[in-house]
Parts: C-alpha cells; structure tokens; sequence
C-alpha cells in the first residue's frame, strides 16, 4: 500500500496555513496556530485518530479569531482528502460515542465526497478562554466541507463547555480513525456500489 500522507497551505491576506498528514502514524504532532485552545483541540485529533500531524498557522488574530480557525479546518481537510488517495478499501464510514466526565458526545461520519455537517452542539457560555464557542462549528463545518465527509456531530448531554467540545474532537477523531482504515477485504475497492464516491 503507498504511503498515505499529503502536505497543503493556504495563503491569503488574512492567514498563512500548512498542514501535513500521514494518515498511518502513530498520533504524533506539531501544532502552532496562535490560538492555544485550538492547538489543545487539535492534538487531541491527532493523538486519538493516529493521525500524525504538522500544523502551522498566522492569522489576523489582532481582529478575531475566526479566520484562523476557519482556514485550519479547511487546510486539514483537504490534506486528508488528497492523502486518502483513490480511497480504494476504506472502511468508509466511522462513529464514536465518547464520554468526558459529565459529557457524553456521539459523532458518525461517512468519507463520502458529499460534504455535509450536522451540528447538535450547544454552549452555555459565548467564550471559552478567549475563544468564542461559536467559531467551533465553523471549524467542523470548513473541515467537512474540505474533507468531503459527511458529518454527524451531537452532544448527548453535558454541562462543562469545555468537556463538551473536548469529546466532539476527541469522538471526531475516534470515528476517522475507524473509517479511514483500510479494509483488508476489499483493499482493492472502492467502497460504494456505484464503483466511485462523490455522486
């Protein structure tokens, strides 16, 4: 099987992005994108998906921090869309249910090519440190827009926003981990009855 890993960047007047993947690590990353809840978000990815992962980020965080974040999650979800190749043999779809202490969040995706986010996520709070929670769906919305998934995240129940968000990546990551692994059965197919993904 080839090497699954892909590098991307984005450069625009509002932030400068790259990104690196391999798919078939070990969790290992390096993260650095000025905003250190989104870095904290991020290698909790990493570490649960087995996704090893470089992150480099600047951005325009004198106004606000939704550029950056919003641009993170498109960088990382186009380069796991171009390291997952052809997607022949992929187990394709993937779900978690994680708890975080008082938290319970279930996430179910499907590496489909057909971008879709469902988001049943509620804080009580605006901010989480200097971070305003609303800029967390816009992550998860870039990301799966990017990465083609089709993507079901709902908090069950919870009561601390932090936990709460904490178990929405760490069950993103869970789910990726089980749906890009490669089926040993039909490792030389495309999983879909149409023979291709995306229609």
């Amino acid at each position: 099987m080839s090497k699954r890993i892909a590098s991307r960047a984005r450069q625009t007047k509002e932030t400068q992005i790259s990104v690196s993947v391999d798919l078939d690590g070990t969790g290992e990353y390096d993260i650095s994108t000025g905003i250190g809840f989104l870095d904290h978000m991020l290698e909790q990815l990493s570490r649960h998906s087995l996704i090893d992962l470089t992150v480099k980020a600047s951005g325009d965080l004198h106004i606000d921090f939704h550029h950056t974040t919003e641009d993170t999650g498109i960088v990382l979800g186009e380069a796991i869309c171009e390291a997952l190749g052809d997607f022949k043999g992929l187990t394709r779809y993937g779900s978690a249910t994680i708890p975080m202490d008082e938290t319970c969040t279930r996430v179910s995706l499907d590496v489909s090519q057909r971008p879709y986010l469902i988001w049943k996520v509620n804080f009580s709070k605006p901010k989480l440190g200097d971070m305003d929670t609303e800029l967390f769906k816009e992550w998860f919305q870039a990301f799966a827009q990017a990465a083609g998934i089709t993507l079901h995240v709902e908090n069950l129940y919870g009561e601390n926003n932090h936990h709460i968000i904490e178990s929405c990546f760490k069950a993103l990551a869970r789910a990726l981990r089980q749906a890009i692994e490669i089926d040993p059965r039909k490792a030389d197919a495309i999983p879909s009855t149409k023979g291709v993904l995306g229609s």
